[in-house]
């Protein structure tokens, strides 16, 4: 019998820190060894989550400046802002395994990332030796990876809708993205574009030609095929908690039916048990809570438009690292994870 695996959490309060206690506590192979979160140390989990009231009782530590003085696991989850990874994660044991969920190291040009998210990259050196996480591309470097970079939610719903075409050379043209996401995706603290009063009932761009998921979208998809095609990446604020839904518009050279289309995106994921290739249009209420990726795609004349749908905190974030944890440790990467949406 495997032995389980020790986990440590690094950020424990937010919604991505609360996925993944909620999805591990349940997970066969884990054992949860610590959560920190600064601003609730001492404090019992299940008191700032009180979805998990009855399921664990672990209690919150604070984050210390070197984590050697944190009991050593096997895998260490980086659910923390943006920027804290870069100076914690050189702080573990060696023989320590990183995933962590912010941007720190998802992006190989230090300029780039300096860009992008406005802090210079602090661990240029350790920046090297991460592996980008979507295992539907990348399952054989992530099984041999020590530290991964898990991907930004936006960027998981559009590499998955975009890989099939640049791979196979069908994105020839402008390729424009319209994605939209729910407001669980701002993080768990209220600002004030973000609290509930002002996305009830309302929609808004916003970043618009400068999110930080686009250089990630670039990178990633150069590594799947040669794309010359100039992308265009636009973010909207939908009035929903869950769920991002993006819209993907490309030019080909010459008409594609819709079914050709349908087995390409069947045949690039056939074994790929967390993107299901559905008729019409993916809906986020069938994906929320659960890890998968729907995608949809359809052509008129040289034009195919490719939809995707996920939730921005499981496949998105806590889900999506687990999967590669999974891949890590030699488990079937849906392990803990298989499970269906509700409905509605």
């Amino acid at each position: 019998m495997l032995n389980k695996i020790k986990i440590g959490i690094l950020g424990g309060s937010g919604y991505g820190g609360s996925e993944l206690l909620r999805l591990l506590l349940f997970h066969p192979n884990a054992e949860i060894s610590y959560v920190t979160a600064n601003e609730h140390a001492g404090k019992k989990v299940a008191a700032v989550h009180k979805n998990l009231l009855g399921f664990t009782d672990l209690s919150f530590s604070a984050t210390p400046e070197n984590l050697a003085e944190l009991p050593q696991v096997d895998v260490a989850f980086f659910a923390m802002p943006h920027g804290a990874a870069m100076s914690l994660v050189g702080t573990l044991a060696e023989t320590t395994k990183v995933i962590d969920l912010s941007g720190d190291f998802r992006l190989d040009d230090p300029e780039v990332f300096e860009s992008a998210y406005g802090r210079k990259q602090t661990a240029v050196g350790l920046q090297k030796e991460f592996t980008y996480g979507v295992p539907e591309l990348f399952r054989d470097e992530i099984a041999e990876a020590q530290f991964i970079a898990n991907p930004g939610c936006f960027a998981t719903a559009t590499i998955l809708a975009l890989a099939p075409l640049v791979s196979n050379k069908l994105a020839v043209g402008k390729v424009i993205v319209d994605a939209k996401t729910g407001s669980s995706g701002s993080g768990a603290k209220a600002a004030a574009n973000t609290h509930h009063p002002q996305r009830s009932n309302s929609f808004y761009a916003y970043k618009p030609f400068t999110h930080q998921h686009l250089p990630e979208i670039e990178q990633c998809l150069s590594r799947v095929g040669s794309i010359t095609s100039s992308l265009v990446f636009m973010t909207h604020s939908m009035p929903v908690s869950r769920g991002i839904f993006a819209s993907c518009y490309a030019e080909t050279e010459r008409e594609v039916p819709t079914q050709e289309l349908n087995e390409i995106f069947s045949e690039y994921y056939s074994g790929r048990r967390f993107v299901r290739v559905v008729e019409g249009s993916p809906d986020i209420n069938w994906v929320k809570m659960t890890n998968f990726c729907d995608i949809a795609v359809h052509s008129s004349g040289k034009m195919i438009a490719v939809f995707s749908a996920l939730d921005n905190l499981v496949k998105g974030a806590a889900g999506q690292a687990i999967q590669n944890m999974n891949i890590m440790f030699g488990l079937d990467e849906a392990t803990g994870l298989l499970f269906p949406g509700t409905n509605p």
